[in-house]
């Protein structure tokens, strides 16, 4: 029983970062957008890839304590983000244009996919232990 109990703390561990992230993400593209009137779409790039350097820096530390060398995990874990974008474009569409559902609605089912989906990926190839 201790691998599940390891995996649920390593699991809250990601979603902790995940809201840190998002707190970088948003805060730079309201304060952006809000305070210096820059256009929403350049502000929100700007706070996702905000966000995803707290994403990196602390699921390296915090989430996956990975010693994966920063010249292979960094671009794996760019592999990840845009794997996961991709996901949310296709889910989010299916879901709105194919099955009317509610916008809101589907960018949730595709936030918790697509949350379990990166879990998985970067702790079975991003942040693990490279072979000896």
């Amino acid at each position: 029983m201790a691998l599940p109990a390891a995996l649920g703390r390593q699991f809250g561990v990601f979603v902790a970062v995940g809201l840190a992230a998002a707190i970088a993400h948003y805060g730079l593209l309201i304060g952006l957008v809000e305070g210096y009137r820059v256009d929403p779409v350049p502000a929100t790039l700007v706070g996702y890839v905000a966000g995803g350097i707290v994403s990196y820096l602390l699921n390296r530390r915090l989430t996956y304590a990975s010693a994966r060398p920063h010249r292979e995990a960094t671009w794996r874990f760019a592999a990840v983000a845009g794997t996961g974008f991709l996901i949310t474009w296709a889910m989010v569409a299916g879901l709105v244009r194919g099955a009317g559902m509610p916008y809101l609605a589907a960018q949730l089912l595709t936030t918790a996919a697509v949350l379990f989906w990166s879990f998985g990926a970067h702790r079975l190839w991003t942040f693990r232990a490279p072979p000896p």
